[in-house]
């Protein structure tokens, strides 16, 4: 059956970054076909990531107000001519960058959705309405329709678009294997996924680092250590249980690491990585180090550089190994869509508050005070 692209109205509801911690709801232009390979997608569910939050603590360059976000759920309402793996009507996933579409003769940066001048062409997801380019290449179409959904599949599906995709690569960096051990830095969203990730594919152990307690005790829930750097050194906690180390660690935090006095130093994760991985492990890094002089992050943290210190001497000795870099979801987001379908993997238990668009920027300044784990807007509320 062929379905005929839908109306849609001129204005949607839209999160804008405003200013520096300033996120403000506004009206904005429904965006149009403007390509035969793009599509127009409902967004049915958006996510707030700590990706997200390192533009609003302004890490980013200072430009014109843009809409955030780049984590989506929906159902495509129109295609361009040109679009033939989804239909008008398609339940589909929004992977957080995108692929052009073209054949590659070498690798390219990945473009995210909402970075502002960062994303050319392209708003960002958290709004009712999003462009696809290339929408063949860039849209997951989900095994079910939308009205057989129900909250806790969405929320799972929504997740492999970034932080789900984010955490399992993180593992695949680090050479993880069943049976061995790990340590994840960072129990935020990504570290969670990591976590549940190496829990999933057949971990011995899962040390869980973090020193917000609400996000190790959810750590814990699933089967992991937790490990409070702000009480102890968490190298020295580990190793009481592991005194040859674990096998693999993986870094989910990147440039706004803290130290035990919770100030920023950004080179101590990776110490610790290299400190508590044993003979020939692995190490994985998918924390956000893109540092850009001039912000007002870095202005107000002259701690903070492009470079940090890396323990040499010891990841040498130790013939330990590092992959480190930007995940691009679409390599692996279809598996993962599989094991949910299949029932095998459920990852919303990380999800604390679902809310209204209208009460975004409330819950900016929650997710900013760590008062939240994972905040997802419906646009059905």
């Amino acid at each position: 059956m062929v379905f005929t692209n839908l109306t849609l109205p001129a204005t949607m509801r839209a999160l804008l970054l405003t200013g520096l911690y300033n996120v403000t709801v506004q009206d904005v232009a429904v965006p149009q076909l403007v390509s035969p390979t793009d599509a127009i997608v409902k967004l049915t569910t958006a996510g707030i990531c700590g990706s997200d939050l390192y533009a609003y603590r302004g890490f980013a360059s200072d430009q014109d107000p843009y809409v955030l976000g780049h984590e989506g759920i929906g159902y495509v309402v129109q295609t361009g001519s040109g679009v033939s793996s989804v239909s008008v009507g398609d339940y589909v996933v929004i992977p957080d960058n995108f692929h052009h579409g073209q054949l590659e003769m070498q690798p390219t940066f990945p473009i995210s959705y909402g970075g502002g001048v960062q994303s050319p062409g392209v708003l960002g997801l958290q709004a009712e309405y999003a462009i696809v380019k290339a929408a063949d290449a860039n849209l997951f179409r989900l095994p079910i329709h939308r009205n057989e959904t129900n909250e806790t599949l969405e929320q799972s599906y929504l997740m492999t678009g970034d932080i789900f995709s984010t955490g399992w690569t993180a593992i695949t960096w680090s050479g993880f294997e069943p049976g061995d051990s790990v340590a994840v830095f960072g129990a935020g969203p990504v570290g969670l996924m990591a976590t549940y990730s190496a829990l999933l594919r057949g971990a011995s152990r899962v040390y869980t680092v973090d020193h917000v307690r609400e996000r190790l005790d959810v750590a814990e829930s699933i089967g992991a250590i937790p490990i409070n750097f702000a009480e102890s050194d968490p190298v020295t906690q580990i190793q009481k249980l592991e005194p040859a180390g674990v096998k693999r660690a993986v870094d989910c935090v990147g440039l706004e690491a803290l130290n035990s006095t919770l100030a920023f130093e950004p080179s101590i994760i990776v110490r610790q990585m290299v400190n508590v991985t044993g003979f020939e492990g692995g190490l994985g890094q998918v924390g956000v180090h893109a540092y850009t002089p001039g912000t007002q992050a870095a202005l107000d943290h002259p701690q903070l550089s492009a470079d940090i210190t890396f323990p040499a001497t010891s990841f040498w000795t130790k013939s330990l190994r590092l992959q480190a870099g930007i995940v691009q979801p679409y390599r692996i987001a279809p598996q993962l869509i599989n094991l949910i379908s299949s029932g095998v993997a459920n990852t919303s238990f990380i999800t604390t508050a679902v809310i209204n668009i209208e009460d975004a920027p409330e819950y900016y300044e929650r997710f900013n005070r760590t008062e939240e784990v994972k905040v997802l807007i419906s646009f059905s509320r």
